[in-house]
């Protein structure tokens, strides 16, 4: 009797484990990680906010669609670094991503911590979708790089062409603050400004942690500059903007996306006024989704999207469709799914990638500033093919 009670408990408990076992099984999950990295602290910490805010909300989107990957309902996570904006620090945070054992890296920001960062991603066979838009990121050969917006050979043509044509600028003046994103940026607008039929009558440096530019701006005025293009950050580009007022120096400061935000607009105060700033892609209201979008960051983050909110957004979206498509989270599977990808987003109707993992879609956008904020000058739109 006592035997056969035994074998009755025995039955049930293992009945019971196999019953607990099923429904975990149904409600099991893939956890997928997604690596980023940006500077989170520091004078540059602002973009990385931006980005990391577009990056939340794309995943907090996906996990409220209940996805479906490796045959379990996935559940994305946003595994976050403070590089800094240092690429020693960078490749030291890289590496740490790669033993948390992500799937996919959605960073970094700067050029100058995404191009070492990537050779530690591509090592990892980790597929990488940065805001860098150094031409170099995705010029090393590597099948795992690719953009969330257009590069700065594609802006610096555009920015180069508008300084000699739109303002009519035929001797220019380029400083650049020795960044990898600065100097790129910079080098793609002296080739277009020349070919365009302008001269480069001054190139001058800088680094992205100066403040005083008088030396340098005395120097090109002396030059008889038409234009001055800075390729840098906005904590640089304002107070250069007031020394260039306070010396007289009455001539456009021309600069890229990094430039177009409201703290250039708080540094540069009453000087800030005709001040030319470039920015991939088009304004945000004009975007294929960009009403749409703006309203779901406003209620998310109560405030109002930045620059690359969008782009990471987008590169996010990417990625997970890439995996959708694959029906996986492993690299080795949807790596392919993602170089051939194509769909319609936030920020674009056309988002692919050519071979080397730039976006095929070339879109920049010219502002000003008028009476203290920016306002579209033009917008230009065109296939890299």
């Amino acid at each position: 009797m006592t035997t056969a009670k035994t074998f009755q408990r025995l039955a049930t408990a293992a009945a019971l484990a196999c019953a607990f076992g099923s429904m975990g099984a149904a409600h099991a999950e893939t956890v997928v990680r997604f690596g980023f990295a940006a500077p989170l602290t520091g004078p540059q910490s602002h973009y990385g906010e931006d980005m990391r805010n577009g990056l939340t909300l794309a995943i907090e989107e996906a996990n409220a669609q209940g996805l479906t990957l490796d045959g379990d309902k996935a559940r994305f996570v946003l595994v976050s670094k403070d590089d800094q904006a240092d690429p020693r620090t960078a490749v030291q945070v890289a590496q740490q991503i790669v033993d948390e054992d992500v799937n996919g890296v959605l960073g970094h920001f700067n050029s100058g911590t995404t191009i070492p960062a990537s050779r530690v991603y591509n090592d990892a066979g980790l597929p990488q979708i940065a805001m860098a838009t150094s031409p170099e990121y995705t010029l090393q050969g590597y099948d795992t790089t690719f953009r969330m917006m257009t590069s700065d050979t594609q802006q610096g043509a555009a920015v180069g062409l508008f300084i000699v044509q739109d303002l009519g600028a035929k001797k220019v003046a380029l400083i650049d603050d020795r960044t990898a994103y600065g100097q790129g940026l910079t080098d793609q607008v002296a080739k277009a400004v020349q070919k365009a039929g302008g001269s480069i009558v001054a190139r001058e440096y800088t680094t992205d942690k100066a403040n005083d530019f008088t030396a340098i701006l005395t120097s090109i005025k002396s030059k008889g500059a038409d234009a001055v293009f800075f390729g840098g950050l906005d904590a640089q580009s304002g107070p250069m903007r007031r020394q260039m007022r306070t010396l007289g120096l009455e001539v456009p400061l021309v600069s890229g996306e990094m430039t177009r935000s409201d703290t250039f607009l708080r540094l540069a105060g009453d000087a800030a006024n005709g001040t030319y700033a470039s920015l991939a892609g088009v304004p945000l209201e004009t975007m294929a989704q960009g009403e749409k979008f703006a309203a779901a960051y406003e209620a998310r983050f109560k405030s109002k999207p930045g620059v690359y909110a969008p782009y990471a957004y987008d590169g996010a979206w990417n990625m997970i469709a890439a995996m959708q498509e694959a029906g996986s989270s492993k690299p080795e599977k949807y790596l392919a799914k993602l170089a051939g990808l194509t769909r319609s987003g936030a920020t674009s109707e056309n988002i692919a990638y050519d071979d080397k993992g730039d976006l095929n879609e070339v879109a920049v956008t010219i502002y000003e500033v008028k009476n203290g904020q920016w306002e579209q000058v033009k917008t230009i739109v065109d296939s890299a093919q």
